[in-house]
């Protein structure tokens, strides 16, 4: 373009008058990184050249309240065009606006409406679960944007390869599938989610996400500009397809905290509708002491996170109502019914009872910390039946009978449950409030939104592995699944990280599904799960209405890779000469982006202009082509790929990919 000649020819012969050593090569090459990396620092020779000079002022500056801007971001953005691109998407994902090439409508009449549609599998581990420095990832993730008919080709169902059988036995390669066996898949979610659809759309029945949280901790390692939006984009990917997948009364539950919840919120509300919105669960996940008031004097510290909640269109959906242990007594409770000599019932105080038996001192009254009494305990345990309160609520039946016998107990068979009444009130025991958690039968409160119960603190071992960041304890994933499923239910998580919600589907009898990217799947995750089946008692095992004593089984499988290598060959790389080693390989196999002018490329590449090797990693993952990240199942019979499967995995495939109508 013109226009575009004319600015860099002024931005070269700008950067000449400084010092033409610093910004460009011996052959003359524009060093655009060290430009770009002076702008960053507000170097104020270049800056002050650069304002100088006409042309660029006019194009680069902009008034805002009568006070002179340059636009630095929209300068830099100019200069990251990278000219190799042919007729490439990937100049469009700087801004959104209406552009033609990198520059504004005003530059041409060629107009493109410049809105990005991205992949956004980032730099990252896909789970919080991971290892603390994100460096140590062993997958590259990508955030482009990938033309629609490069995406479809992305997100055809892919090859499954190394498939193993776990059960107490060991493991064992297997050639089929049945619709009752647990599922445990490494690759790219996104790209498995897609796998899965036609398997198991609308079978699951609940489905939990612990994303990760978008931290700026280096999980999303983006100009703040994007990183809500491509936060949003990669979890939106993700939810569209789970969505396929979840039954029309199923439930997602997705853990998240306070940076993204409401953004979240709005994006829940678009792909699922606000009238399926369930709820918002607050889960007490941390505990303020410590470090953590350091900044108490400068904002309200956080403890908790919120859990989603969002329903598939179902008009009814069934919840299994859920308890938590009261750790108070209900001073409301305050009367004893017995029988007198004549065989009659009669209302006692409970406070002359407890004088009367030496649990209370006399003068004393009864309160709410009485239940840290042991021997108080024990008496309210064996007479539950006996100890009452009044309530509002009658039957009209019993109210008359009351009525009618004033000054009597009277009781009445009402649906089946006796009920007591006095002149018209009704008296409610305290066995009516007694209910099963963890196996035990105590006085409960039905809980609400708002959970406080859980300790997130000492989880780093539980399964029998060591985990340290952010995994999620084994009660709290018991509680979501006994919330909205039954035995045999299926339950998926795909940012699986160390397995806990598998670990606890297969000890609460539950079908699961699991995906994870990360090479400690192998490590971590697969091997916790091989101690469940063989009897590990850590987490829930100990639970009174769990007793887990080992069994079950599991089937693992593999995205089967191919660009997806290149990536961890190139994240591995120590220096230039082994990236070029692999540049070579990809461009041998032609699994570069087919836009890419190799020459134009090469000539940049050993220009120098590129200075570092993390420069140079970045610049070869560019040019991957990411729809071949995996093989895809439609190519299994061809005869290059076909010679690339053993004959069981072969057959697992077309085992497991039977309902394609082949």
């Amino acid at each position: 373009m013109v226009v575009e000649s004319k600015i860099l020819e002024q931005i070269k012969l700008t950067l000449i008058k400084i010092g033409g050593g610093k910004y460009f090569t011996v052959d003359g090459v524009l060093k655009r990184n060290a430009v770009i990396n002076d702008l960053d620092r507000y170097d104020k020779d270049l800056m002050t050249a650069l304002l100088n000079d006409e042309l660029i002022h006019k194009n680069f500056t902009t008034k805002i309240a009568d006070i002179e801007i340059f636009e630095v971001n929209k300068f830099i953005d100019m200069l990251r065009y990278k000219e190799y691109w042919a007729n490439s998407f990937t100049k469009f994902n700087n801004k959104i606006g209406l552009a033609v090439g990198d520059k504004y409508i005003d530059d041409s009449s060629d107009v493109v409406l410049n809105f990005p549609y991205k992949d956004c599998v980032l730099k990252a581990g896909m789970t919080k679960e991971d290892v603390e420095d994100s460096d140590d990832a062993n997958e590259l993730f990508l955030n482009e944007t990938i033309a629609k008919s490069e995406i479809d080709e992305l997100l055809e169902p892919k090859i499954l390869v190394n498939a193993l059988k776990y059960d107490e036995d060991g493991s064992k390669k297997i050639e089929n599938i049945t619709d009752k066996d647990n599922l445990i898949i490494k690759g790219n979610n996104l790209i498995a989610l897609y796998s899965l659809v036609d398997r198991y759309a609308s079978k699951i029945k609940l489905i939990y996400l612990d994303p990760p949280f978008n931290t700026k901790n280096g999980d999303f390692p983006y100009n703040d500009r994007f990183n809500h939006s491509t936060w949003l984009t990669f979890m939106k990917n993700r939810i569209d397809v789970a969505r396929k997948l979840l039954k029309e009364d199923g439930l997602i539950f997705i853990e998240i905290d306070h940076l993204e919840e409401a953004y979240l919120k709005v994006l829940l509300d678009m792909s699922f509708g606000i009238q399926n919105y369930v709820a918002t669960i607050s889960v007490k996940s941390n505990s303020i002491s410590g470090s953590k008031t350091s900044h108490k004097g400068k904002t309200i510290l956080k403890n908790y996170d919120s859990i989603l909640v969002y329903k598939n269109g179902a008009e009814n959906i069934k919840i299994n109502p859920q308890y938590t242990p009261k750790e108070k007594w209900d001073t409301h409770y305050s009367f004893y019914l017995r029988k007198n000599s004549k065989n009659e019932l009669e209302k006692a105080s409970l406070k002359d009872l407890l004088i009367e038996k030496n649990i209370l001192e006399r003068g004393e009254s009864i309160k709410a910390n009485i239940w840290d009494n042991k021997e108080f305990q024990k008496f309210a345990n064996e007479n539950k039946d006996n100890i009452f309160r009044e309530v509002n609520s009658i039957p009209d039946d019993l109210k008359e009978k009351s009525i009618e016998n004033k000054d009597q107990i009277v009781s009445l068979n009402h649906k089946g449950k006796i009920m007591y009444a006095l002149n018209g009130t009704r008296y409610s025991p305290l066995s009516s409030s007694y209910k099963n958690i963890n196996g035990e039968s105590v006085p409960a409160q039905l809980l609400g939104d708002l959970w406080t119960d859980i300790d997130y603190q000492n989880t780093q071992n539980q399964g029998g592995v060591s985990f340290t960041n952010a995994k999620k304890p084994e009660q709290l994933l018991k509680r979501i699944i006994n919330l909205c499923t039954n035995e045999g239910d299926i339950v998926l998580d795909c940012f699986m990280g160390s397995a806990t919600t598998q670990a606890v589907a297969l000890k609460l009898n539950r079908q699961f599904i699991g995906v994870e990217q990360m090479d400690y799947i192998n490590t971590i995750s697969v091997p916790r799960l091989q101690k469940v089946i063989e009897g590990e008692q850590g987490g829930i095992s100990k639970n009174k209405d769990v007793k887990w004593q080992g069994g079950g089984s599991f089937i693992y499988a593999e995205l089967m890779e191919k660009s997806q290598g290149y990536l961890k060959d190139i994240k591995e790389a120590t220096d230039v000469d082994e990236l070029m080693t692999v540049y070579n390989r990809m461009k041998a196999n032609s699994d570069i982006n087919f836009r890419v002018d190799l020459d134009k490329f090469e000539k940049e590449f050993q220009s120098g202009e590129l200075t570092t090797l993390d420069d140079l990693k970045k610049e070869l993952i560019l040019i991957i082509d990411k729809n071949q990240l995996y093989y895809n199942y439609s190519n299994i019979d061809d005869e290059t790929v076909r010679s690339l499967i053993s004959d069981s995995d072969y057959k697992f495939n077309k085992s497991f990919y039977a309902t394609r109508g082949e």
